[in-house]
């Protein structure tokens, strides 16, 4: 319903003396009215996104048209129990400098009412809190009195949420049972594995720097082996590239949208980038499904170390040597190449920068909580890994924090960014996985539902977030509203995940 249409309604009088129009609706049994000049719209109710971290009264964002729209219940607002919403409800749409909406029971009318009839709020007293009223009508269409809202004070009445302060709790288990779990973690392998031409092949978790997605542009390197595809950039440095097809001597296969760079160092100073057909996962295998290559296949100083034997032996992985894998000279080469552009790219730096405005796409990984879609900068994300089967509680640590994993030596925090949410706990699963950042220097894992994808976003459907509480605000700053395909993905400001007194608990639980 287009209020443009409204206010033409035959059964107004807004020409006649100081009459006014409101649009009239209902919440719980009580009757409401707003200016019918400050309502923009009346729409059903659309498909919510939730925002964590925002005011109990809001019930989550929506798109309107390509606009992002916040969605406030009056019911929790005013303090009535929640309905489940029907056919009558409907989403009355405020222009307060950005579009409002506000979800009543159900709509009642357009009415007209002379300047007498109304009553200052103060002069009434009523069961809705009089700050939040205008005035009251009295005696319209057989109503003893309709509530005047103020649309600008319901949006100021909810306070910020407070974040859930961290509480002590005595670890789960006991010193004697973290030294057996180490001594399990100790007997195992961590692998990530790929799949190139129908086989599996996996390296070492701790030869995998991180996996990102294979870019629309490489650029060729001249005079190099046809195993070597080029160079991108990767954080402002150049990453050689170099496809396992072609130093395995498989048939050759377009790049596609499942194709996965594993980045691999070779050094302090130099990574190379491995083009897989596509990551399957993380594996966690003991030591003792892992056999030495047949001697008719080497003597386990080549390229492939190992096999690893799953699921009775019907699953073979190969397990690859990094440091084999990269003697070629051809690497080398483009290493040396690589190194050698990054020097006329630091001469180029004004010229990058103005091409990095100019870009009108942002990348990030995107990933599940609970019902809703969210988004982390690829940037910021150094690594996602499996949820272990038991994490090492510490004893006397906030709450918020989950525990630690040994993340190839180093201690790891790992924070469940449902409990940090306020959403319910979920049961531990296999789609679970651990999100690692480094916030202010420390690294620290979060668990999220599922890892969805890397999207590149058109920054021109990227949209601040409405400002519903300082936390939300300080946590997700902008949302992408993808129309075309009916999404929503909430952009975390993943610096601003841990506050500082909850960066000092996380710093506690790995010293």
């Amino acid at each position: 319903m287009n209020m443009t249409n409204a206010a033409a309604d035959p059964g107004g009088d807004a020409g006649t003396g100081d009459a006014r129009q409101y649009v009239t609706f209902y919440v719980q049994n009580e009757m409401f009215a707003v200016p019918l000049a400050e309502v923009q719209e009346i729409i059903r109710m659309p498909e919510i996104v939730g925002v964590p971290k925002s005011p109990p009264s809001l019930q989550g964002l929506a798109n309107l048209r390509g606009t992002v729209l916040s969605v406030t219940s009056l019911r929790r607002i005013f303090h009535f129990p929640d309905v489940p919403h029907d056919d009558s409800t409907r989403v009355v749409v405020i222009d307060q400098g950005a579009p409002v909406g506000f979800v009543v029971d159900r709509m009642a009318a357009v009415v007209t009412v002379d300047a007498d009839r109304i009553e200052p709020a103060e002069a009434i007293g009523a069961t809705i809190d009089t700050d939040l009223l205008r005035g009251m009508i009295k005696g319209v269409e057989g109503h003893a009195m309709i509530m005047i809202l103020d649309p600008a004070r319901l949006l100021s009445t909810e306070k910020p949420k407070g974040r859930r302060k961290g509480t002590s709790r005595v670890a789960a288990g006991s010193a004697g049972s973290r030294g057996t779990e180490e001594e399990r973690l100790s007997d195992e392998l961590q692998l990530v594995s790929f799949e190139v031409a129908g086989q599996e092949y996996a390296l070492g978790i701790e030869s995998v720097q991180e996996i990102v997605q294979v870019p629309d542009n490489v650029s060729r390197i001249p005079c190099t082996d046809a195993h070597v595809l080029g160079v991108m950039t990767l954080r402002n440095r150049l990453l050689p590239l170099v496809s396992l097809r072609a130093m395995f001597n498989l048939p050759d296969r377009e790049i596609d949208e499942r194709s996965k760079i594993v980045v691999v160092p070779l050094d302090e100073a130099n990574s190379v980038g491995i083009v897989m057909d596509t990551v399957r996962e993380v594996l966690r295998v003991r030591k003792d499904t892992v056999d030495p290559l047949p001697g008719m296949l080497g003597d386990g100083q080549g390229e492939i170390r190992s096999i690893c034997r799953l699921n009775g032996g019907r699953r073979l992985v190969s397990i690859l040597s990094a440091d084999q894998l990269f003697r070629h000279d051809a690497v080398r080469s483009a290493v040396a190449v690589a190194s050698g552009r990054e020097e006329s790219m630091a001469e180029a730096t004004e010229g990058g920068r103005a091409a990095a405005v100019a870009d009108e796409e942002e990348q990030f990984v995107v990933f599940r909580l609970g019902n809703e879609e969210y988004g982390a900068p690829i940037e910021s994300v150094n690594e996602i890994v499996r949820v272990p089967e038991v994490l090492t509680r510490v004893p006397k640590t906030a709450a918020f924090i989950e525990g630690v994993v040994n993340l190839r030596g180093s201690v790891l925090p790992v924070i469940d960014q449902r409990r940090r949410f306020d959403l319910p706990e979920l049961e531990r699963n296999d789609r679970q996985r651990i999100m690692v950042f480094t916030i202010n220097g420390v690294r620290t894992g979060f668990i999220v539902d599922s890892v969805l994808e890397v999207l590149k976003i058109a920054r021109g459907t990227i949209r601040p977030t409405p400002s519903l509480s300082d936390e939300q605000a300080r946590l997700i700053g902008r949302v992408a509203n993808l129309e075309s395909s009916k999404r929503m993905i909430l952009l975390l400001d993943v610096g601003n995940l841990l506050d500082a007194a909850e960066m000092t608990a996380v710093v506690e639980a790995v010293h």
